[in-house]
């Protein structure tokens, strides 16, 4: 059963309405007059930038991290304050959160004192409000869910590089602006929020092709500089966009950094000064660096952690930067139980979980607990695990299930995207089925020849993204010379010729242009069906007793052959 069809249950915890009762929703104000903003600030003040990231719905984690702000907000009483932001992609995820389209996060995050959050990607992904993923009228709005999140809020949505095509001009929904300023004890501190420049290929197109996206560090600079201006002592950027490091000792080259990783290019591309602190996200990675002169946190993803620099700024500038890795909610293992472990103390004293936050969740966590318990079929003796770059039993699983969901359909795709968390060892329930693939994307058709079909899997093996994982067709791809040659085979027995007609079938969000799905080519006739395709995942999956991981995936005789790791380049 799709969120949509659940969805109403939750109204009778009231979570349609406005997040937190006893929270006064805020005018988001432009940045001060320059006159204003030299008013006399504090000779020096201490203030923590507290970023999260890609919660992604965990609502589980949220009073213990709100015991982690608390304890910092003790701390920085005499010297200074705490600034409470995300880089966006809070909602889409669980059953707790996407039945109420968010409301629950905004909840949480309202009784938490976040400052500010960022639009991420996937914050697109809920469509008009209501039961439809994505518009099936002319009247339905195609950011209705994410407007009506923004209007619920009592801290500012940012974004400063997503545009309307048309006007070319910031998005003018309530609620939601380009950048904000925040007063920490006199000290003005200014946010700024950007997206990844994938976000229209990496949400389902129908809710996001009016929208042009503007390079993230053009976008950045001027809202800077506008709040330089204005008087900021401190300038933040919410990005969702990222990087990933190995390590956090403050060498990005001895710490295994990705050098070309969107957000580097970002900090190194953005004028000396501009910008003091980028809080990142959206590659689910962790990053505690400095890159030209910016401290750049990331906090991997899920409510794991949490990142922190700290600020001291005298006489209105910013004089010195601390930056801390990653901070584990539960430092002792990171798979603990967030509800149940022991955090232990932080900044000289115990981390106590929010009661307030905890009931603000609440509703949430109930209205879902008999449908995330619901037994869906399989017993799993060792789990699915899955692999974003590579294939795997998860990724290989769902795509017999996709194409044994309609008859004659002989290729089922799954995109590593969509693959979103393991399947556990035991009998498999809803709530694990719907984090693994917590999307409302529909099934989708396309029929295409063999040529055509092995141009768009060669092209998908020389660029980046989450891997395509096959059912029905057996993929070997070697370089012959400077040619990536690709042999495509039915089940490893048959090879498919180039004038064979073939009918291929996956998500709406690939078929539709996701992940640059049909690349530079004329994308052939698409039939969008009504079946979700979490639906058809749980249909399949109740058929089956069990299901172990070298059933789906041997890696003696495995699905996909790669001469090399994508991106495969026979050039080098």
């Amino acid at each position: 059963m799709g969120r949509r069809r659940l969805a109403l249950a939750l109204l009778a915890f009231g979570l349609g309405c406005s997040p937190a009762d006893n929270a006064q929703p805020r005018a988001v104000a432009p940045p001060p007059t320059e006159s204003s903003a030299k008013a006399s600030a504090p000779q020096r003040a201490v203030v923590s930038i507290v970023g999260t990231n890609d919660l992604h719905g965990r609502v589980h984690a949220l009073s213990l991290l709100a015991g982690y702000v608390s304890r910092l907000r003790t701390v920085r009483e005499k010297d200074g304050g705490v600034v409470l932001v995300d880089a966006g992609d809070m909602f889409q995820g669980t059953l707790e959160s996407n039945l109420s389209e968010g409301l629950p996060v905004v909840a949480a995050y309202a009784a938490m004192g976040y400052d500010a959050v960022t639009i991420g990607n996937h914050e697109f992904d809920f469509g008009p409000k209501g039961p439809a993923p994505t518009p099936e009228k002319p009247e339905d709005d195609p950011r209705g869910a994410l407007k009506a999140a923004a209007a619920a809020a009592p801290f500012p949505f940012l974004t400063a590089n997503v545009h309307d095509k048309k006007t070319k001009r910031s998005l003018d929904y309530p609620n939601v602006v380009p950048s904000t300023v925040v007063n920490v004890k006199g000290t003005k501190v200014g946010l700024i929020g950007v997206t990844t420049e994938e976000t229209l290929t990496t949400t389902i197109s129908a809710n996001v092709k009016d929208l042009s996206i503007a390079p993230l560090a053009e976008s950045i600079a001027t809202e800077a500089a506008r709040l330089r201006q204005a008087g900021a002592s401190a300038v933040v950027v919410l990005a969702h966009a990222g990087g990933k490091c190995k390590a956090f000792n403050r060498d990005p080259k001895a710490d295994q950094c990705e050098d070309r990783s969107e957000i580097f290019r970002v900090a190194r591309a953005l004028p000396p000064k501009s910008v003091d602190v980028i809080v990142a996200g959206h590659t689910h990675a962790g990053v505690a660096h400095e890159i030209e002169g910016i401290a750049i946190i990331e906090q991997h993803a899920y409510g794991r952690a949490f990142g922190r620099v700290d600020l001291v700024i005298q006489d209105g500038a910013v004089t010195e930067k601390t930056i801390f890795a990653p901070r584990d909610l539960c430092p002792s293992d990171e798979k603990a139980d967030l509800a149940t472990c022991s955090p232990g103390d932080y900044e000289g004293g115990p981390v106590l979980r929010d009661e307030k936050v905890a009931a603000a969740v609440q509703p949430a966590i109930d209205g879902a607990k008999e449908k995330r318990a619901e037994r869906v079929g399989p017993d799993l003796p060792d789990g699915l695990g899955r692999d974003y770059d590579d294939e795997s039993a998860l990724g290989n699983l769902f795509a017999d299930l996709v194409r044994e969901a309609q008859p004659g359909v002989d290729v089922g795709l799954m995109n590593g995207g969509g693959l979103r968390a393991d399947l556990p060892k035991g009998p498999l329930s809803y709530g694990s089925l719907f984090e693994a693939f917590p999307f409302d994307n529909r099934l989708a058709t396309a029929q295409l020849d063999g040529k055509r079909f092995r141009e768009l899997v060669s092209a998908h093996l020389q660029r980046g993204g989450g891997i395509l994982s096959f059912s029905g067709v057996v993929v070997q791809a070697t370089c012959k010379g400077k040619e990536l040659v690709v042999k495509l085979t039915r089940d490893g027995k048959r090879p498919i010729k180039d004038d064979e007609k073939l009918t291929i079938m996956g998500s709406d969000f690939l078929f539709t242009g996701g992940d640059n799905f049909w690349g530079e080519g004329e994308p052939p006739p698409v039939t969008i069906l009504d079946t979700l395709m979490r639906d058809a995942l749980e249909s399949g999956l109740k058929k089956r007793s069990a299901v172990e991981p070298k059933s789906v995936f041997d890696p003696k005789k495995p699905r996909l052959t790669l001469s090399s790791r994508r991106p495969i380049d026979c050039t080098r």
